[in-house]
């Protein structure tokens, strides 16, 4: 036996005015059949003595009887069992014009609001009025655009956190590699200052034994002189005693005369030259590079501008206004200021000049104004295997000391000290000046003969 089914469209038994299923059904003789709407509708009417259907205004005289229509009734029953409500009963009331207490299934566009059929012959008569449901379809299309704007702009500001995001992950991995980058430094300048102070310790006490066995050698020579000079007191005294005048005079001349000692100026002028007060005050070692803008053009830079050659080709510069012109000289990059340590070691059979100088020193031609050593705003230690002089202001000073391919340069700018040393195994001060610098100094660097190069050090 089949099985018995409702196939009843739920809008066809729905009443037109409430919009809900049909109840308590009776029928008039239009055909339509909610008992409730029509009474509510006829009570309005009753003035008027006719009274008309609430769905196309059909007109009946008198007022009809409202007879139930049981089967009709019987199938509402059967599909409500079946089918769930579509709208509750809010929504109902929602749907009901106040005013006429009907369907509101259209929409007035003039005034944006929803209204029933009779609102739009009466007070919303000539609007721009239509359905309900073609507003809805239009109003629809309105929020897809709108939804897909939104959905649009979601996109976008989920990308923007994307590279907000990536941004982030770059600072935190340049941060990262910055603080890793800094930390080898930091450790290789503590490796540095490590082994500087090693190497200073190892110089002051090497420079320690050799100046302490000097003094010595010294010392011992002044104690054999009072040993020397006592037992001649001693002589003196005895003769002094002599009652024989003609024996003293005899033993006088030979007694009575002293030798000429030395030794204690030796002593004052070696302790005066003396570098250990200097040794103790070093601080960091200087990192000097030449500046290619103040180099002649005979001169060739290399080693990362540490080294310059006396070349026999002209290089191809820039023109700049710092270049030597004449002399063959360049300055160094980094102004020197406080308290700084730096060595340059020599290549080559000629000599070189090692010179610290004002940033304004002459530049242009051939006079003492630009030439290292003879104006008053430079100083040069002028070195090579068979002499050495020191020059300031076109005056020489000849320089005695040991002879090696390497000097080293000690400047206090503050307190106006300028020392070279001669380092080998040891470090032998060769020169010191005491003066008072008024400007920033660099350090300068000038070949004699073709070939012969000059580097500043590193110093480790």
């Amino acid at each position: 036996m089949a099985q018995k089914g409702v196939q009843l469209d739920r809008e066809t038994i729905s009443c037109s005015i409430c919009l809900d299923l049909l109840k308590d059904l009776v029928t008039i003789p239009c055909g339509h059949c909610c008992k409730n709407c029509f009474k509510d509708h006829w009570d309005r009417e009753e003035e008027k003595k006719i009274h008309s259907c609430a769905q196309y205004r059909e007109t009946f005289t008198p007022r009809p009887v409202l007879v139930k229509d049981t089967i009709l009734a019987v199938l509402v029953e059967e599909l409500k069992k079946t089918a769930p409500a579509d709208h509750s009963h809010q929504e109902v009331e929602e749907n009901i014009c106040s005013r006429h207490n009907e369907v509101m299934k259209m929409f007035c566009r003039t005034d944006q609001q929803s209204i029933c059929y009779l609102c739009s012959v009466e007070e919303h008569k000539g609007h721009d009025i239509v359905s309900a449901a073609a507003e809805r379809t239009e109003r629809q299309r309105e929020l897809e655009g709108s939804r897909q704007n939104i959905q649009q702009r979601i996109q976008d500001r989920e990308e923007d956190v994307k590279v907000l995001q990536q941004e982030v992950e770059a600072i935190n991995h340049s941060a990262d590699k910055t603080v890793e980058h800094s930390e080898k430094i930091f450790t290789q300048l503590i490796r540095l200052m490590e082994k500087r102070r090693s190497d200073v310790k190892q110089q002051v006490r090497s420079q320690q034994e050799t100046e302490v066995s000097r003094v010595k050698e010294l010392q011992e020579k002044l104690e054999q002189e009072i040993t020397e000079l006592k037992r001649k007191d001693a002589e003196l005294e005895r003769l002094s005693h002599t009652e024989d005048h003609n024996q003293f005079l005899h033993n006088y001349p030979s007694l009575s005369a002293l030798s000429e000692s030395t030794h204690s100026s030796k002593v004052r002028d070696k302790l005066q030259d003396s570098p250990l007060p200097e040794l103790t005050s070093y601080n960091i070692p200087c990192e000097i590079t030449l500046d290619p803008n103040t180099a002649n053009t005979y001169l060739l830079l290399s080693e990362g501008n540490r080294k310059v050659t006396r070349s026999e080709d002209e290089q191809s510069y820039f023109s700049h206004p710092d270049r030597f012109t004449y002399w063959a000289q360049v300055l160094s990059r980094e102004s020197l200021t406080g308290r700084c340590y730096w060595e340059v070691e020599r290549r080559g059979e000629g000599g070189v000049d090692v010179a610290v100088a004002y940033k304004n020193i002459s530049r242009v031609g051939e006079s003492d104004e630009s030439r290292f050593g003879c104006n008053y705003k430079s100083w040069s230690l002028d070195f090579n295997n068979d002499s050495c002089d020191f020059w300031y202001n076109n005056i020489k000073t000849p320089v005695s000391g040991p002879r090696s391919s390497r000097v080293g340069v000690y400047l206090d700018h503050s307190a106006g000290i300028l020392s070279f040393y001669s380092v080998s195994d040891t470090m032998t001060l060769l020169h010191r000046v005491q003066t008072t610098f008024t400007q920033p100094l660099y350090a300068g660097l000038r070949p004699f003969f073709q070939d012969n190069s000059a580097e500043f050090c590193k110093l480790k």
